[in-house]
């Protein structure tokens, strides 16, 4: 069983770990995964938790569903933070395929880099990844904002939905590709394009939003230096010449 001391409680309002209380410990070398997501599960709002030893297993804190707050020290497999629905989970390290799959509100922060496929299918909430992502970042993103604060795979944003992609490094090839209605910022270079993926003007509109995606991910960097894509919407329409001839 899962040996703990008594949870305390921080204020939400503070936003800031800082503002917490002494958070409660779960060491991974004593304890199961499940124990550690089934202690998480049973968690009150305004509880604070720190998971020790995670040594890179999978499924970390997946399913969280209170505003609570779990800091992770260390590397995490796949799948972590998956499913999120509230609060907020920082990983001190490196994070497996799939980190964030699924993300419906709250924060997922890594301090290191991410594998491929960072917050797949994301519906809400944010995702900060300080370092590199690999291959497939934000595929099918229905909602989700992401900032990388180095470069992404190929194939990220693929059939992208809505949301906000920001990268602050480079893109690797076909960004984009079969894109909906998400918004894409790039500061570095990008490979190529996807299939309906062209850049766009970046109105005061955009440096706007850009600007308040930046601070949310704590970054300073120039909304001016980066470039917009997104959508042509070519791929919206029926054209009578791609119809099949009986």
């Amino acid at each position: 069983m899962v040996t703990l001391t008594a949870p305390e409680t921080f204020s939400p309002t503070a936003g800031t770990a800082a503002a917490a209380a002494d958070p409660t410990v779960l060491d991974l070398a004593a304890s199961p995964v499940r124990e550690l997501n089934q202690t998480i599960h049973n968690a009150a709002d305004g509880q604070s938790w720190t998971v020790t030893n995670p040594g890179g297993k999978h499924s970390l804190a997946v399913g969280i569903d209170a505003d609570i707050q779990v800091t992770i020290e260390g590397h995490a497999g796949y799948y972590a933070a998956g499913m999120h629905q509230k609060g907020d989970v920082t990983i001190n390290g490196n994070a497996g395929v799939g980190l964030a799959e699924n993300i419906m509100s709250g924060t997922v922060h890594v301090t290191g880099d991410a594998s491929q496929s960072a917050a797949a299918t994301g519906h809400g909430g944010l995702v900060v990844i300080d370092g590199n992502a690999g291959a497939r970042c934000g595929i099918s993103m229905k909602g989700v904002d992401i900032v990388v604060g180095g470069n992404i795979g190929h194939m990220s944003a693929f059939m992208a939905q809505a949301g906000r992609l920001v990268v602050c490094g480079d893109a690797g090839d076909a960004l984009g590709d079969s894109i909906y209605e998400a918004r894409i910022y790039v500061k570095g270079t990008v490979a190529s394009l996807g299939a309906d993926c062209v850049e766009k003007p970046l109105k005061e509109e955009h440096l706007a939003e850009l600007a308040e995606l930046l601070a949310a991910a704590g970054r300073t960097d120039n909304p001016a230096d980066f470039k917009r894509y997104g959508s042509a919407r070519n791929l919206y329409h029926f054209h009578v010449d791609n119809s099949t001839q009986y």
